[in-house]
């Protein structure tokens, strides 16, 4: 066998599994910054990024305001595009329960927008999200946005929350099993 592949054994069709294909609503969530990215993959072409957008609230708003704000901006992206899955950022680990509450509650409130739209909906801890996309679960906010945009092949420069989000998107393309 060459390190050219010429002659080398096929993979056996048992441990091929098929690209993803579909719509993924990605989603990084927080309270006053929720990211959304929504990307399409299809076989054949690179992933396109549809729409993405972060859900800004003022810091004066009580947290019921914000997470009504989170839960309309996932349900308008989900009736707009129908993606066939909902892929979040699990909470971190944080040393303060109250921002582990906070966090938690953002997260519910996005959750709660994709169930009730019968969305199915997928986990990643961050290391994984950050693992899948830069090959390195410590790389920073900037190397994750510098891969996605490579990975998306355009200049627009996207927001931190937005490109975190679409990090977990293709994370969920990248590791789930059909």
């Amino acid at each position: 066998l060459t390190s050219s592949g010429a002659g080398a054994w096929p993979e056996p069709p048992a441990l091929r599994r098929p690209a993803y294909q579909g719509r993924v609503l990605g989603i990084d969530p927080s309270l006053r910054g929720t990211g959304l990215a929504l990307v399409e993959f299809a076989p054949g072409r690179p992933p396109v990024l549809l729409r993405c957008g972060t859900v800004r609230v003022a810091a004066r708003a009580p947290m019921a305001h914000c997470l009504g704000e989170i839960h309309r901006a996932v349900t308008a992206f989900v009736a707009d595009f129908d993606p066939a899955h909902v892929a979040l950022e699990q909470t971190i680990y944080v040393q303060n329960f109250q921002t582990a509450q906070i966090l938690g509650a953002a997260r519910g409130a996005a959750i709660a927008a994709a169930a009730l739209q019968r969305k199915e909906i997928f986990e990643y801890a961050p290391l994984r999200v950050k693992q899948s996309v830069v090959g390195r679960g410590r790389a920073s906010k900037e190397q994750v946005a510098r891969t996605i945009m490579a990975l998306l092949g355009h200049g627009r420069t996207l927001a931190l929350d937005e490109s975190d989000a679409a990090a977990v998107a293709f994370c969920h393309a990248y590791t789930w099993r059909g």
